[in-house]
C-alpha cells in the first residue's frame, strides 16, 4: 500500500473516471491497429473520451520512448488548452510538464513534455523548421471532419511525410462518422508523384521525400490503415422545432432559456449563438431577466464560451454550478465538437453560425452569419444526450431543417488562401497545383492569393518565395499583410510602434480592448476620447498600449479607470514580446526609445506629425489591398467600387471625415458590411507602395 498515490487515483468529480468512458473497452484493439498500420481513423462522438484517453494509452504503451513526443492537434485554441489541462489533471502532473499545450503566442511546454496538444496551424509552423516532424512518434489530428483550413493542409503535408516515415510514424485521424471513408481513401490513394523541385541548400519537404525512402505499400490501397468505431453511449434526445419562423433568434433564445428554466427539471442549458457580441448581449439579458425571478426560485448563471476568452475564463464552464443555480452556457460552434461539458441536458440551437466567406472579386474576406448544415445540427443536438436523456430546442421550423445543406463547405473552398500558399511555399512545396488537397480549392481563390502575395513582395514573378522577405513573412505568426507591415517598419523608423500595433490588432483590435456596458456608455466614450487620435484606430490602439505600459505601469487599476480590458492588455504585452523575438531572430534590432509624452502617454505629443505619417505609410505597405474611399453619404467603397462598406460603431472613424482609408478586418452583420480598425491614408501612397496592384487611370 506504500506506493499508493492519492494524487494519481483521485479524479475530481468534474471528470468521469477513465474506466467508465466508452473508449476504455476498445483500448487493446486500438493499440493493435496503431502498432500495425501507419494510419488509423478513429470514429467516435464527442464525449467518447478519444481526445483525452488515446494520448494516455499511447504514452503508457511506450510511444514516448527515446524522447519522442505524441502530438494531438485541434482546429481551435480553446480546445487545445482545455483538453491539455484536463489530461494533465488525469495524469496527476502540472500543465507544461509531462502534458503541455502550444497555441499561437502561448507555449506551455517543457523539455519533459511527452504529450503535446497544439493547433494544427502550429504543427504546420513546426514543419518549417523540421520538415519531417521527426520529434513526433504519433500525430493525432482531432476533429478532422471540421475541415478547417489548417487541418486540410496538415493532412496533405502528413501524407507526404508518411512516404518517408512509414516505419516510425503513426497518424491517427479522429472524425465524425460521415467522412471516415474519405480520409482513408485520401491516405491510400497515390495521386502524388511530385516532380523534383530545383535544388536548394536546405532540403525542403519535397526533396526529402523524392530522394528515396521506403516505397510505400499504398499503391494497392489496402495496407495503409483501418477505421475503428468507438460510438459512445448517447442517450435519446427529443428534438423540438419552432412552429413558425423566428424573427429575432437572440431574443427567442433568451426567452427559450427561461421557458426551460421555469418548466423543465434540473439540468444545464447550452445555447448556440454566432459570436462574441451576441453572447455578451444574451448574458446581459439573462442576468437582467433573472433578477425578476421569485427570490426563492432557482437562480440562473450565464457563462460565455468563444475563442477570444483567456484560459482561466474558459475553465469556468467546467465548474459545477453553485447550489440552487442552473448553468446556462452561451457558446459559438466551439461547443459543437471540440469540448465536452458535463451536465448539459438542454440545447437551444439558433440554427446559425459565423463562417468565413472570401470574395475573390473584391479581395474581401467577411465573417457572415449563415444557416448551419444538417451535420452541425445533429452534432449540436447530440450535446444534450451525454449524461441522461435530453431535449434540443431548434429555433427554426422542420421545413427549414429539411432545406439545410448536408454538410458545411470546407474552409479551403471559401477562404483567402494567401496565408496557406505562403506556408506551403515556405515548406518547399512549390507546385501548389500538385499538392494533395482532400478537396481542391477553386482556381480563382488560388490565383487571387498568388496575386496578393506577389504584390506584397512575398513571391517573385516565377511565383517562387522571395528571400529574405517571403521566408520571413511565412515565419512570423501573423497574417501576411501584417507580416509585411512589420518587416517594412524598420525602413520607416517606426518598428517599435508597429510592433505595439501588431500586438493590439492580433487580439481583435479595438473590439476587444475597450469594455462597453450599456449603462455607462458616456464614461466609456470619454475614456476612449482620451486616447483618440485624428488619424484613426491604429494610432489610437498604439496610444492605449503606450499609456498602459508607461503611465499605467501595466496595472489593472489603470485599466479599470480607463474602461480597458486588463486581460487583453496583458496579452498584448506578451504577444508584442514574442513578435519582437521573431524579428531579433531575423537580425532586426528594435529601438525601444519611444517618443512619448509622460504626462499623457500620447505618442504624437512629441513624436510629431511626421512620426504619425511614417506609421500610416508603413501600414499602407501591408494593407494596400484593404483600401477604401469615403463617399458623400459617409459610407466607404472599396477601390473597385463594387462593395459598400461602413465604419464599425466601435471604430474612431465612425461618423468622421476621411478621404481614403485602409482597414484591418471586415465583418458582416445583417445587411451591412462593417470595417474595423481603420486609418486615414493618402491616395498617392497606394500607387507608390503597390504599383503592381494599383494603376492610376
Amino acid at each position: 500500500m506504500a506506493d499508493f498515490d492519492i494524487a494519481a487515483t483521485f479524479i475530481p468529480s468534474l471528470h468521469k473516471p477513465a474506466s467508465l468512458l466508452p473508449i476504455a473497452r476498445h483500448r487493446q484493439s486500438l493499440l493493435y491497429l496503431i502498432e500495425t498500420f501507419p494510419v488509423t481513423i478513429v470514429v467516435g462522438q464527442t464525449g467518447s473520451g478519444k481526445t483525452t484517453q488515446i494520448p494516455q494509452f499511447l504514452e503508457q504503451a511506450g510511444w514516448c520512448a527515446d524522447g519522442k513526443v505524441i502530438a494531438v492537434t485541434q482546429p481551435r485554441r480553446v480546445a487545445a488548452t482545455t483538453v491539455a489541462i484536463r489530461v494533465a489533471e488525469e495524469m496527476g502532473c502540472n500543465i507544461g510538464e509531462d502534458v503541455g499545450y502550444s497555441i499561437r503566442f502561448e507555449d506551455v511546454t517543457s523539455a519533459s513534455t511527452r504529450i503535446k496538444f497544439l493547433t494544427d496551424g502550429l504543427l504546420l509552423r513546426e514543419a518549417l523548421v523540421d520538415p519531417l516532424l521527426s520529434r513526433y512518434s504519433v500525430i493525432m489530428v482531432d476533429e478532422a471532419h471540421e475541415r478547417s483550413l489548417s487541418t486540410d493542409i496538415l493532412l496533405g503535408v502528413l501524407k507526404k511525410i508518411l512516404k518517408k516515415r512509414q516505419n516510425d510514424l503513426r497518424i491517427i485521424i479522429s472524425s465524425a462518422t460521415l467522412q471516415a471513408e474519405d480520409f482513408l481513401k485520401f491516405f491510400s490513394g497515390d495521386a502524388d508523384s511530385q516532380p523534383k523541385p530545383a535544388a536548394d541548400s536546405a532540403m525542403t519537404l519535397d526533396e526529402l521525400i523524392s530522394t528515396g525512402g521506403e516505397s510505400s505499400k499504398t499503391e494497392a490501397g489496402g495496407d495503409i490503415g483501418r477505421i475503428i468505431s468507438l460510438e459512445g453511449r448517447a442517450y435519446p434526445v427529443d428534438i423540438l422545432y419552432s412552429e413558425t419562423p423566428v424573427e429575432d433568434y437572440l431574443e427567442k433564445a433568451v426567452q427559450t432559456v427561461f421557458d426551460i428554466h421555469t418548466k423543465e427539471p434540473d439540468g444545464d442549458i447550452l445555447v448556440f449563438l454566432t459570436g462574441r457580441e451576441e453572447i455578451d448581449n444574451a448574458i446581459q439579458a439573462v442576468s437582467e431577466r433573472a433578477a425578476g425571478l421569485h427570490p426563492r426560485a432557482q437562480g440562473v448563471l450565464g457563462l460565455p464560451l468563444y475563442a477570444g476568452l483567456s484560459t482561466e475564463q474558459q475553465m469556468y464552464i467546467f465548474e459545477p454550478a453553485p447550489e440552487n443555480t442552473r448553468k446556462v452556457i452561451f457558446a459559438t460552434n466551439i461547443a459543437e465538437a471540440s469540448i465536452t461539458i458535463e451536465g448539459i441536458v438542454y440545447v437551444v440551437d439558433t440554427g446559425f453560425v459565423k463562417l468565413r466567406a472570401y470574395n475573390p472579386n473584391t479581395g474581401i474576406e467577411t465573417l457572415t452569419a449563415t444557416p448551419i448544415s444538417k451535420a452541425s445540427a445533429t452534432q449540436r443536438a447530440g450535446r444534450a444526450g451525454r449524461t441522461k436523456p435530453g431535449k434540443c430546442f431548434r429555433l427554426y421550423t422542420e421545413a427549414s431543417y429539411d432545406g439545410l445543406a448536408e454538410s458545411t463547405v470546407p474552409e479551403i473552398q471559401r477562404s483567402n488562401l494567401a496565408p496557406v500558399i505562403l506556408q506551403l511555399k515556405a515548406l518547399g512545396i512549390d507546385n501548389i497545383v500538385r499538392f494533395p488537397f482532400i478537396t481542391s480549392p477553386p482556381a480563382e481563390l488560388v490565383i487571387r492569393a498568388l496575386e496578393l502575395l506577389y504584390s506584397l513582395g512575398a513571391l517573385d514573378e516565377y511565383a517562387k518565395l522571395t528571400r529574405p522577405l517571403g521566408m520571413r513573412m511565412a515565419e512570423l505568426a501573423v497574417e501576411p499583410m501584417m507580416a509585411k507591415t512589420l518587416l517594412m517598419a524598420g525602413h520607416f523608423h517606426c518598428l517599435s510602434e508597429i510592433l505595439s500595433i501588431a500586438a493590439m490588432t492580433s487580439l481583435g483590435g479595438s473590439g476587444s480592448i475597450f469594455i462597453t456596458h450599456d449603462d455607462n456608455k458616456k464614461a466609456v466614450e470619454g475614456a476612449r476620447r482620451k486616447f483618440a487620435v485624428e488619424e484613426g484606430d491604429h494610432m489610437t490602439l498604439l496610444n492605449v498600449y503606450q499609456a498602459f505600459v508607461t503611465k499605467g505601469k501595466k496595472e489593472s487599476r489603470f485599466c479599470r479607470d480607463n474602461y480597458l480590458n486588463f486581460k487583453s492588455m496583458t496579452k498584448a504585452v506578451s504577444v508584442r514580446a514574442q513578435l519582437k523575438r521573431y524579428l531579433e531572430r531575423f537580425g532586426i534590432a528594435v529601438d525601444e526609445s519611444l517618443s512619448t509624452n509622460p504626462n499623457r502617454g500620447q505618442v504624437l505629443a512629441v513624436g510629431g506629425p511626421d512620426k504619425a505619417e511614417q506609421i500610416r505609410r508603413c501600414l499602407t505597405t501591408g494593407f494596400f489591398a484593404h483600401a477604401a474611399k469615403m463617399q458623400p453619404d459617409g459610407s466607404f467603397r472599396n477601390v473597385s467600387g463594387g462593395t459598400v462598406l461602413h465604419a464599425h460603431p466601435s471604430s474612431l472613424m465612425f461618423n468622421r471625415k476621411a478621404d481614403w482609408v485602409i482597414f484591418h478586418e471586415v465583418m458582416e452583420t445583417g445587411s451591412k458590411t462593417f470595417i474595423r480598425d481603420i486609418t486615414k491614408i493618402e491616395k498617392g501612397w497606394l500607387v507608390e507602395y503597390a504599383p503592381e496592384f494599383y494603376k492610376i487611370k
